[in-house]
């Protein structure tokens, strides 16, 4: 949502609800509608755990950290031990933001992203693995730790920002970039609008050298590093077509002191629809991350999000459900979810409907 405050005013989601939500904005605007898109567009999107789009990237040829990945405090100390120099980076993997100022519920221990000596790598895994990180993002609730990784640490010269999403008003992917990262876009934008580089590429045509060379250039990158960034930039544009991804979001975008230039961290969302044709990366869904109502929807192919009012809503349709929820609480009411169960609906998937709303313990009246 935070990209498409940057694109021109003709794009919009792809995703047919949120087509939908743009003829009924205004009552949206004073009703339920905004947050329902929000969500909506996001299980459009399969997420993958740092470590997992890390390794997308290196089998295209992305410039990437060396990293390890752990699953217990032993094998933690084990793989700190080929990394070279004295410390190592340590980060909790979980789908949510904000975890280097996030904190474990269990332990109360501060931080899900440290810098250690390599000799205390059990020592700190132990204190993530298995507990439940409480981000800013993740709510009391919080998210469950099972894997943490380990990567080089390294000193960072210069950070800029750079992504790849669809834009609806140049009819195909579009570049976005600036000379600053490491920082939230939204602030970068709003304090100086011209250090937003904006590059529309063809989609038929595709990435040329030539213009990933120039947005380099614009991103404040110059002679061997230029290069560098250059050819991570191709490559990806042909993670984000080949792999049929939604947004591909690199910040920060490092130089580094030794010379070299890396993606740091990355944000990366891999489109449903295309789960036929994605199989290995959609294998990698983590649905412990993810709401355990909503996994049980998807199981029967209901559209289900889980909102925090009092109404339930099981409708046929995701524009009558969306206008159902509108008219709800333009009229004093508060939904309990959006339901939609599709034009395929049978006995089985509402009886499985009834189930969900009826395990809500937040729903106080249902309407169908």
């Amino acid at each position: 949502l935070k990209l498409r405050k940057l694109l021109p005013s003709p794009w919009r989601a792809s995703s047919a609800s949120a087509a939908m939500l743009s003829a009924v904005a205004p009552l949206a605007r004073r009703t339920a509608a905004p947050r329902v898109l929000a969500a909506a567009a996001a299980r459009r999107h399969l997420s993958l755990h740092e470590y997992q789009s890390l390794g997308v990237f290196q089998s295209f040829g992305v410039a990437t950290p060396k990293i390890e990945v752990a699953f217990s405090p032993e094998e933690a100390a084990e793989k700190a031990k080929s990394f070279s120099g004295d410390e190592v980076v340590i980060k909790t993997q979980v789908l949510a933001g904000g975890r280097g100022l996030g904190y474990f519920k269990e332990n109360n221990f501060q931080g899900g992203v440290h810098i250690i000596p390599k000799d205390k790598a059990a020592e700190f895994a132990d204190k993530m693995l298995g507990k439940t990180l409480i981000t800013k993002q993740t709510g009391a609730a919080g998210k469950p730790c099972s894997t943490v990784l380990l990567a080089e640490r390294f000193q960072i010269k210069t950070e800029k920002y750079f992504a790849i999403l669809m834009d609806r008003g140049s009819g195909g992917p579009i570049m976005i970039g600036s000379k600053t990262g490491g920082t939230s876009i939204e602030d970068i934008a709003e304090k100086d609008p011209s250090a937003i580089v904006k590059v529309p590429v063809d989609i038929m045509d595709g990435l040329a050298e030539s213009q990933a060379k120039e947005m380099a250039e614009k991103m404040g990158f110059s002679g061997a590093q230029a290069e560098s960034a250059a050819k991570s930039i191709s490559s990806l544009y042909k993670v984000f077509v080949d792999c049929d991804c939604t947004m591909v979001e690199i910040n920060p975008f490092a130089e580094l002191t030794d010379g070299r230039v890396i993606v740091c961290d990355a944000k990366v969302g891999f489109d449903d629809n295309a789960a036929f044709r994605q199989k290995t990366i959609h294998d990698k869904r983590d649905i412990s991350q993810e709401d355990p109502q909503e996994v049980e929807a998807k199981k029967y192919d209901l559209n289900y999000i889980k909102l925090d009012g009092s109404v339930a809503c099981m409708v046929n349709g995701a524009g009558l459900a969306m206008s159902t929820m509108d008219l709800l609480k333009h009229l004093g009411g508060s939904p309990a979810n959006f339901l939609d169960v599709g034009g395929a609906a049978n006995k089985e998937t509402i009886t499985a409907a009834f189930k969900l709303i009826q395990g809500d313990p937040d729903v106080k009246s249902i309407l169908i």
